[in-house]
């Protein structure tokens, strides 16, 4: 075993793991993580959840009580997701309290089937957040042109929020002015802007995963050059216009009143092809003030032979654009790949979700108590 986890730790890069299920609470497994491999945080997705509730009897007592009172799919859902996510996040409170309520956080997504509605968003994010009732909770958005104005107005609230599904870096961009602008509405209610907070989820390997199909279909050698390259580089460039829009006037005037800096937060770095480093997506992404939010083999696999050798984003912006621009070069749009990607990320989180009902309505019915 390494070190790399603390080193990653150190270097200013939160550990958060991207998974939860009721074993992992029950067993003593995610506190087990929090206190042995640096975990910090942890994020949920519609897919996780699914997964989670058809594996196992872990929720069959909940369940059981839920189909008693003859409640909704939907209901039992919220139900059954809220409790995971209100016990995840007591077990990561201390983490929370000696942070200041930078990390210690547990992240749940509103109802992906509302993603292109803003006002059902903004709906959405309130229930969330009152029925988990915990300060360490993010509220899950996807940053869809709908999603934009939702962010605001939670925001604006007083509701801490994990930006999603971010794939370009120009819709970066705009996440991050709805977030400022979210802060400026808080700050004119008279709200404590030191209390919210809000990372941007961008994502790293389904990038290289729709760049690489397109360049194994040209097949030529400065096709296959460029494979693997564009989702480090997109997200080193994300970094850039983090480090520029948290600067100047406007930012400084809301870090005056108290206000964080919203985090960006790699998402998606499990590896996909066998042929690259099964780290990549950790170890050429380490910058301060950054979260890596990691499914549990790429943590081990960080944490057993990851080199984490200090900043590895720092200098490389002009590299990072020569490798996007070669992959547009040749032929391959970037606000092609990029826009597609977000619709499949709605799409299969709304697949997910869908499988989540079918699945949740089975379990309802399996346990119903007989009448009487």
């Amino acid at each position: 075993m390494t070190d790399a986890l603390k080193r990653l730790s150190e270097e200013g890069v939160a550990i958060w793991l991207d998974d939860l299920s009721r074993k992992r609470i029950t067993s003593g497994n995610l506190a087990e993580l929090i206190e042995q491999q640096h975990v910090v945080g942890v994020t949920t997705n519609p897919s996780i959840f699914q997964k989670a509730i058809s594996q196992g009897d872990g929720y069959d007592q909940q369940v059981s009580d839920l189909a008693a009172r003859k409640v909704t799919v939907e209901e039992a859902i919220r139900m059954i997701t809220t409790a995971d996510v209100r016990d995840a996040a007591d077990i990561l409170r201390p983490v929370f309290d000696a942070t200041g309520g930078q990390d210690g956080r547990v992240s749940i997504e509103v109802d992906p089937r509302l993603a292109h509605h803003t006002k059902a968003t903004v709906a959405e994010a309130k229930q969330l957040a009152w029925l988990v009732d915990r300060p360490n909770t993010l509220i899950k958005i996807p940053a869809t042109k709908a999603g934009l104005p939702a962010i605001t107005e939670v925001i604006g609230n007083g509701i801490s929020v994990n930006v999603t599904l971010i794939f370009s870096l120009e819709r970066y961009r705009e996440v991050m002015e709805a977030y400022l602008a979210g802060l400026e509405k808080a700050q004119a209610k008279g709200l404590d802007l030191s209390l919210i907070h809000s990372v941007a989820s961008f994502f790293v390997s389904r990038v290289d995963t729709e760049i690489d199909k397109r360049l194994d279909a040209l097949g030529t050698d400065e096709a296959k050059a460029a494979r693997g390259k564009a989702g480090v580089a997109n997200a080193r460039l994300a970094y850039q216009a983090y480090e520029e829009v948290f600067a100047g006037a406007r930012w400084d005037a809301l870090e005056k009143a108290g206000a964080n800096k919203q985090r960006a937060l790699w998402a998606s770095t499990g590896v996909k092809d066998p042929a690259y480093r099964d780290t990549m997506y950790v170890v050429d992404l380490v910058a301060p003030n950054t979260v890596n939010t990691m499914p549990e083999a790429t943590l081990f696999a960080t944490e057993d032979h990851g080199e984490v050798t200090g900043n590895t984003v720092a200098g490389t912006y002009e590299q990072a654009r020569a490798e996007l621009d070669a992959v547009e070069k040749l032929g391959i749009s970037y606000d092609d790949v990029v826009q597609l990607l977000e619709d499949e990320g709605v799409e299969k989180f709304e697949a997910s979700w869908n499988d989540l009902l079918k699945s949740t309505e089975a379990e309802l019915q399996r346990l119903a108590p007989s009448e009487g």
